[in-house]
């Protein structure tokens, strides 16, 4: 008989892209184009992260130089 393991089962589907920018607030479209979807704006919370509700991609506040991703924009200021 196999004995059940306490080891949680991986989840399913793989990690979120991680995109490190250097802005608090950025905008996410997906890829862009019609592959995309709606243009989202979005604040990195005190731990410096955020995820896109549509896409799953992880933004990580990185005060060096941002990533080049398609669909990302870096916002300076407020609305």
């Amino acid at each position: 008989m196999a004995r059940k393991s306490d080891t949680p089962a991986p989840a399913a589907g793989p990690a979120p892209e991680i995109v490190r920018v250097h802005a608090h607030r950025v905008a996410c479209d997906g890829v862009g184009g019609a592959l995309g979807h709606p243009r989202v704006y979005l604040d990195l919370g005190v731990d410096g992260t955020v995820d896109c509700p549509y896409c799953d991609r992880r933004f990580v506040l990185d005060h060096g130089h941002g990533d080049s991703a398609p669909g990302v924009y870096e916002v300076s200021g407020g609305h």
